[in-house]
């Protein structure tokens, strides 16, 4: 979570809200990046598709089962279902987010009839460090 945590400061300095991501594999990293929508001009440029694009086009497959993903926020919908699509194995995450998340709050992807596959599910890891950097970066931004 530690380097999850760092790509989200480094995101944060790029003025993109600070989330980041991790792949592991066999204990080694296989991808990480954070938030980069509005540097690439692109809504799904979130930590977490940018970090699985990364590990499947370095393990070449679609499908990573055998890869754990770290990210410092509940995943999106779209990151949920991102995720289930790659089949990833295990999903840490530090803090929750009960306006946007897709995990345990919105829809729940992972708990869906139509989802094939969830992953085993890990929560609260950081989850004061990575809430700080989030609520940091958007007081700055109200003021």
């Amino acid at each position: 979570m530690a380097l999850a945590l760092e790509e989200a400061e480094a995101a944060a300095m790029r003025g993109e809200v600070p989330v980041g991501a991790v792949i592991v594999r066999a204990g080694e990293v296989v991808a990480r990046a954070g938030n980069r929508t509005r540097e690439l001009r692109d809504p799904t440029a979130h930590a977490e598709i940018l970090a699985l694009r990364a590990a499947c086009a370095q393990q070449r497959s679609e499908r990573i089962a055998d890869c754990d993903l770290y990210v410092t926020l509940e995943p999106c919908p779209m990151c949920a279902t991102a995720i289930s699509f790659a089949r990833i194995r295990r999903l840490y995450y530090a803090a929750s987010d009960p306006k946007g998340g897709g995990v345990e709050h919105g829809p729940r992807i992972f708990s869906q009839p139509t989802c094939h596959h969830a992953p085993e599910l890990y929560s609260g890891l950081d989850e004061d460090r990575a809430a700080g950097l989030l609520r940091n970066f958007f007081a700055a931004r109200r003021t």
